[in-house]
């Protein structure tokens, strides 16, 4: 039998069978055994195979969102599999969501053929110097080529245009922490009822209120085919796979100007005649993506990430 994976628990998948029944699945040992470096060989949004009570089979995914399971890890943790976009949910404060951990995950969304939408949240909380920022960091975004929103998931503010933007889309919906994820799915989805919680004052960080991944249909999707991938908060972004020769085509502006550079194989780190940080020099590229593309480029450092004991 052919299903889709619609729930991860941890050892338990639920997956939704072509005729319209779900069956909890185990995955089969031997998935483990095949040079996958994974924690979850099996992710929500896999086509699978099942017989009897267990997945026997993964289909060809058309892409997926991973990353790295943790800092002392070199395994992956793969997010979400065949999914239509990336929702990634942002905050000026209340956390503050840094740019690095943005340009990282766009970079591994990038790496892996998954548009971004980026949904700035909470902004029914901010002063007037935050809003302007948030002016500047829809701005940069949009200007590279990003999709931006500005939502309150408390006053319903721009839910209407996320709404239309999810429509018959099969959306991931990732962030850190406390940046409102399960507030905001509720609000799109009545019946969720998912668990939310206050975030930490001392911290100014979120809790983890989702510990498991799992695929919510949208009522406003007329065809059926609408679906929201809610997933656990995440504190940390850690890119897997993505070799330094490759790491400028997944920004956008500095692969732009690369093409510029006088050595193919410019690292735009030091090299003479590198017309990207020239470019960077002229304000056309702003520092703080250039320190998250270096910051990526680091991760190539195989001592950063020791084995763990």
């Amino acid at each position: 039998m052919r299903g889709l994976v619609v729930k991860n628990t941890g050892f338990w998948y639920t997956v939704l069978l072509d005729d319209g029944a779900t069956i909890a699945c185990k995955v089969k040992g031997n998935f483990r055994l095949k040079g996958i470096r994974s924690t979850n060989p099996v992710a929500v949004g896999d086509i699978v195979n099942v017989e009897e009570g267990w997945i026997t089979a993964i289909h060809d995914r058309r892409n997926y969102i991973i990353r790295r399971a943790s800092n002392l890890s070199k395994q992956s943790s793969i997010i979400a599999a065949n999914v239509d976009q990336a929702v990634l949910i942002v905050t000026i404060s209340h956390p503050e969501t840094s740019t690095t951990f943005i340009d990282r995950f766009i970079a591994s969304a990038e790496a892996y053929r998954v548009p971004v939408v980026l949904l700035f949240n909470k902004i029914d909380l901010l002063d007037e110097d935050e809003l302007h920022y948030l002016d500047l960091m829809q701005n940069l975004y949009e200007t590279i080529g990003y999709t931006t929103l500005r939502v309150s998931a408390t006053e319903g503010t721009g839910l209407s245009r996320l709404r239309e933007i999810l429509q018959d889309n099969i959306s991931l919906f990732s962030g850190n922490s406390g940046v409102g994820k399960s507030t905001l799915i509720n609000a799109l989805v009545p019946d969720a009822q998912l668990r939310t919680a206050a975030i930490s004052e001392a911290h100014d960080q979120g809790t983890h209120t989702t510990t498991f991944s799992e695929m919510i249909p949208l009522p406003s999707s007329p065809e059926g085919r609408g679906y929201i991938i809610d997933t656990p908060g995440i504190r940390g972004f850690g890119t897997f796979d993505i070799e330094k020769e490759e790491l400028t085509s997944y920004f956008k502006e500095i692969f732009h100007f690369s093409k510029d550079c006088r050595f193919s194989n410019c690292t735009h780190t030091h090299e003479p005649g590198c017309a990207v940080l020239q470019a960077i020099e002229d304000h056309l590229i702003a520092p703080s993506r250039y320190q998250s593309y270096l910051s990526i480029l680091s991760d190539k450092d195989d001592s950063k990430y020791r084995a763990p004991y």
